[in-house]
């Protein structure tokens, strides 16, 4: 009987070293230079100091790459089983938020949990991903060509855009929307229906204009033309314009940038922190971040077409459309080709939520990866 429990201790200690082994670490450094651009960043930030926001940067950091390795050890198919419940858990999150949760700046969307503060929003958009890939990966295409085969995961999709929306938090409600989309698509879901989604959009775009919070509007009216309120809504987005033209193609130099450590530029260490890179390190410095940010996403759906299953490929499709689309709305927004919203930049900002969640996405997608010739399961014939 001992000998039996020894044997299976060693097997189970060579099966976590062999999908240690199968671990692109290439990637985990990738992601470890993305955090260091962010230390780098966000000491420049608190004036030439780790405090107040590299320091927390690193160990956060620490603690989600510890995250990340665990969950990527997690068999694929266990994901798979519990990613309804953690659906469930992560509506009744944001309900939560709805009822009991932290005020700041005009918004609901916080839960303190004592040291850390959690926004259910960044997590929603995975634990979405995940059952909308359990509920596709074993769909015929006869059953998803099926109108009524797709009213329940749209159900599950407009609940939390609905309470995300609500918070009021218009920026995550509609990068959940496009995110639940992506899945959707690689799922199979035939263009007409995406193109008959959009129509009906497009004729409800007055009446949800109208339904916006006054600051929500000004943003758009901002957008449209910033000088319309040099001091006011368009401050941020004219300061950060300038800083990004000083920088010029090699920038002023670390810790030389007038913008940021003159505090015209507003939220440097959260939304508008490729600002202060590109003011500091130039066109250069932040094409640099985007090669880095875009192996990133390049990676996410490489290991979806590697994928041997359906679910881990919506998965990483999913996962992938959801972080590119948080560089592409940070970026845009900086450089003033989208209205300013409160998006961060994944691994570079300053913030915890955003860095754990951006973490556990990454940690469910090196478990793809690792577990990417694993049985889930051949399609269901249709009924």
């Amino acid at each position: 009987m001992r000998f039996e429990r020894r044997l299976l201790v060693r097997e189970r200690g060579a099966g976590v070293l062999e999908k240690l082994w199968q671990i692109p670490w290439i990637f985990v450094l990738l992601l470890c230079a993305l955090a260091a651009v962010g230390y780098v960043a966000l000491y420049s930030a608190g004036g030439g100091s780790p405090d107040p926001y590299a320091g927390r940067h690193a160990i956060r950091f620490g603690f989600g790459l510890v995250v990340m390795l665990s969950i990527a050890l997690v068999d694929i198919r266990l994901v798979a089983r519990l990613s309804w419940l953690g659906y469930a858990v992560g509506v009744g999150l944001l309900v939560l938020v709805a009822l009991h949760g932290n005020v700041g700046k005009g918004a609901q969307r916080w839960i303190d949990l004592g040291p850390l503060q959690i926004q259910p929003s960044e997590l929603m958009k995975i634990l979405l991903v995940l059952a909308l890939a359990s509920w596709f990966h074993r769909a015929s295409w006869e059953r998803i060509g099926n109108p009524l085969f797709l009213i329940p995961p749209l159900v599950a999709v407009l609940i939390p855009a609905a309470l995300i929306f609500k918070q009021p938090n218009l920026g995550n409600a509609l990068i959940t929307l496009m995110v639940a989309g992506a899945v959707f698509f690689a799922a199979g879901v035939r263009l007409w229906k995406f193109a008959l989604v959009l129509g009906g959009v497009a004729l409800a775009a007055p009446i949800a204009y109208e339904q916006l919070h006054d600051y929500q509007r000004a943003r758009i009216t901002t957008f449209l033309d910033p000088e319309s309120d040099p001091l006011g809504a368009g401050y941020n987005i004219i300061q950060s314009k300038i800083a990004l033209g000083s920088g010029g193609l090699w920038g002023k130099g670390f810790l030389q940038g007038t913008q940021g450590h003159l505090n015209f530029l507003p939220e440097k260490q959260t939304d508008f922190i490729y600002t202060m890179i590109a003011e500091e390190f130039g066109l250069v410095g932040a094409l640099a971040v985007l090669a880095l940010l875009a192996g990133v996403i390049l990676f996410a759906f490489l290991v979806a077409l590697r994928s041997g299953h359906q679910f881990g490929r919506l998965v990483a499709v999913g996962l992938g459309t959801n972080y590119f689309l948080y560089v592409f709305v940070n970026v845009a927004m900086v450089t003033g080709a989208i209205p300013v919203g409160g998006v961060p930049l994944p691994l570079i900002s300053h913030g915890g939520s955003a860095m754990l969640t951006a973490m556990v996405g990454f940690g469910l997608l090196l478990s793809v990866h690792v577990h990417r010739d694993a049985e889930l399961g051949a399609p269901r014939d249709p009924g």
